[in-house]
């Protein structure tokens, strides 16, 4: 197989671990409950461990998933190309079906979806798909210095959000910890504000939120457009250079929220650093491919060519465990703990990746997502005929 798609599939599946982690804070002490941790009662060992994820793993492998959605498109526009194919037709049917099971997802299994922001997102890529890379890679540092600004002089919440918000928690807390299916249901799309926030706050928000989360998209088409990762041998310097850059600088910024929690602008840093941690963490993974073999990379692309099965899987297992209508573990089993059962789910995830890839070449969304994208049963490109002419 292709370096470059043995990388690219890695990548995926590598950042799936990472995601799973972070998303295990949600799972158990709900979308803004994890970042009030004073509410649950949390050992010393959890503390740790709450730390560790907040800098290593939170909002800095979510990026890496950007950067392959972006790269991926590059890859998939040269190959309609060469089938012959109309690129934007194909590209709206795909981020349309994003958009769906991303509805389909948020609505009737958990709020912490990505998919139908993803498939928003698409179509704002849409601009620049054609673009030179030079023009891409300016668009992208550009927005990713504006947005990072913007992020580092936030102003914070006032106490009547905070009021607002512990408010909230309770309710989340007590829907998922205790509900059943239909009450879980019923708070999730309740459209209750956490924030207690005008309606033009969120329209705004609407407005200026493909420019926060486009930066990532944007490095991952430069990336395929000056065709990074196709021969990682070649290519073992930048990998270095990159990862021993941005890992430390990564680190320290997301750190001094925690070693400095009055620091103003410690927030804003965070935000700053979970991106550039994220960029390190694509280098420094893809620079194991200059490697001879690693059997765990094996792993990791495995789980990373059914990424969008086993994301949507992660949600339902973990909704399972820790909502009322299942185990009803939630805000029960801890930080440290809820890492063990995050690295377990994802072992078994690799098993059942691995076996399954022995019959299928795809797993049932990416099959689904093929066919409503090159409206073929098959799930491949329709080859283009080419009548020759015969000559007089």
């Amino acid at each position: 197989m292709n370096k470059r798609v043995d990388t690219i599939d890695g990548l995926r599946g590598f950042s799936l671990i990472g995601i799973l982690i972070a998303n295990l804070l949600i799972f158990q002490y709900g979308m803004f409950g994890k970042d009030k941790m004073e509410n649950f009662q949390l050992s010393a060992i959890d503390d740790v461990a709450y730390v560790w994820t907040k800098i290593f793993v939170e909002s800095s492998f979510m990026p890496i998933f950007m950067f392959l959605f972006g790269y991926s498109m590059v890859l998939l526009k040269h190959k309609l190309e060469r089938n012959g194919k109309k690129v934007k037709s194909h590209f709206i049917r795909r981020f349309l079906l994003l958009i769906v099971f991303g509805i389909l997802h948020a609505t009737f299994i958990w709020e912490g979806d990505i998919l139908f922001t993803y498939g928003l997102m698409g179509f704002v890529m849409l601009i620049f798909l054609n673009r030179k890379k030079k023009t891409i890679l300016i668009w992208a540092i550009l927005l990713f210095v504006i947005t990072s600004l913007l992020s580092i002089g936030g102003t914070g919440e006032t106490k009547e959000m905070s009021e607002h918000q512990a408010s909230y928690i309770e309710k989340e807390s007590l829907a998922y910890s205790e509900g059943t299916y239909m009450e879980a249901y019923e708070f999730r799309n309740s459209a209750e504000d956490p924030f207690g926030l005008p309606d033009y706050a969120y329209g705004i928000l609407l407005i200026f939120s493909p420019f926060i989360t486009s930066p990532m998209f944007l490095f991952g088409m430069y990336a395929a457009k000056s065709n990074w990762f196709r021969y990682p041998e070649n290519e073992k310097i930048m990998y270095v250079r990159f990862a021993i850059v941005c890992i430390p600088i990564g680190f320290i910024l997301k750190s001094i929220l925690f070693l400095f929690p009055q620091f103003p602008i410690g927030s804003g840093m965070y935000t700053f650093g979970a991106t550039i941690l994220a960029i390190g963490y694509i280098f420094a993974f893809s620079y194991l491919y200059t490697k001879n073999e690693i059997k765990i990379l094996s792993a990791f692309e495995k789980v990373g060519k059914l990424s969008m099965t086993n994301y949507l899987l992660q949600s339902v297992i973990c909704t399972l465990i820790f909502y009322g209508y299942g185990f009803g573990l939630f805000g029960k089993l801890g930080v440290f703990y809820g890492m063990l059962l995050g690295i377990i789910i994802y072992a078994l995830q690799v098993i059942i990746s691995h076996y399954y890839l022995k019959f299928s070449k795809m797993g049932p969304i990416e099959k689904v997502m093929r066919i409503g994208t090159y409206l073929s049963l098959r799930g491949t490109p329709k080859q283009k005929q080419i009548k020759e002419k015969k000559m007089a």
